[in-house]
This record gives C-alpha cells, sequence and structure tokens, in this order.
C-alpha cells in the first residue's frame, strides 16, 4: 500500500521522539495548538480514509512533543493537557491499533472505566468521563503524551498480530 500525503508525517514505532513526555500547553500557546489541531485533523481524517480505522491521534505522533489530543468520533474534540482523575481497578483486554503501526495490532490490558480532566480549544476546564473503547481510546492517546507506546503494554510476549487487510 502507498502511503497518503499526510501519512509520512506520522512517526513510525522505533522513532526516539515517540518515546518523549511531552511538555505542558499554556493560553498563550493558543496559535500554534490551532495549526497543529488542523493538521492532526487531515492526518486522522486520511486514516480513517484509508484503513476504515483510527478515532483519534495525538500530537506527538506527528513530532509535536506537546500535550494535545485530537479525537473524532461524533464530532471534533480538542483535548489539551488532559490528566487522568480516575481510572477504575476494573481492567479489560483489547487488541489495540496505532497510526505509528498501522498494521499492527497489540493486546492490552486497559481500566474500564475513566475520567480525563483537560482544556478545550478556548482553553475552558472540560472533563469526559468514559468507559469501554473510549476510555481505552483515551488511556492509549494519553500514553502518546508520556511516551509510551502499545507495544510496551503488550499482555505478554505473544500479544502481537497483524491486521487483516486482505478482506
Amino acid at each position: 500500500m502507498e502511503q497518503t500525503r499526510h501519512e509520512s508525517k506520522v512517526l513510525l514505532l522505533g522513532d526516539a521522539r515517540l518515546y518523549e513526555k511531552s511538555r505542558i500547553l499554556e493560553e498563550k500557546d493558543l496559535p500554534l495548538i490551532q495549526s497543529v489541531v488542523q493538521e492532526l485533523q487531515e492526518v486522522l481524517f486520511e486514516f480513517k480514509a484509508k484503513y476504515g480505522a483510527f478515532r483519534a491521534i495525538a500530537a506527538p505522533q506527528l513530532g509535536y512533543q506537546i500535550r494535545l489530543i485530537y479525537m473524532h468520533i461524533d464530532k471534533p474534540v480538542v483535548i489539551i493537557n488532559p490528566i487522568f482523575s480516575y481510572l477504575s481497578e476494573e481492567k479489560f483486554e483489547v487488541w489495540d491499533d496505532c497510526m505509528c503501526f498501522p498494521n499492527l495490532l497489540v493486546k492490552v490490558a486497559r481500566h474500564r472505566h475513566c475520567v480525563m480532566d483537560y482544556y478545550n480549544d478556548s482553553f475552558e476546564a472540560q472533563q469526559i468521563k468514559a468507559k469501554d473503547s473510549i476510555a481505552e481510546l483515551l488511556q492509549h492517546e494519553y500514553d502518546h503524551l508520556e511516551g509510551i507506546l502499545a507495544t510496551q503494554r503488550a499482555i505478554d510476549t505473544q500479544a502481537y498480530r497483524w491486521r487483516n487487510t486482505y478482506g
């Protein structure tokens, strides 16, 4: 499969920048945030069109070491400086995918419920209460801000498989 226009911007598994912790954003960073959000949106939509998957992307995946996530499920959500105020003790296992290794799936254990506090693109305090697949998604993207990839959270050495790209 050929790389699409924006796909080549995504850092791939093994790139040292993916393992760096991102810096906190301030309100004065809003012009930077707006330009990065536009780029994140373009890349996310391109991946959705190509792979039929992917619901969010974190700025570090494009080499921006800032605490910014763009999520688009039903509508766009900009998540700035997120922190978890709650992670349930109950966990579940899921096959995780990532734009940094788009054809590899990794089985990970994630918290079933979470509460994330963050700022929106107007720098207003917000909160998301999530469970199951959205909770997993938020944890995955948050890990990118911490310099952690799903491959580092694999449940064991057999927790890898290739995405079925042929049907």
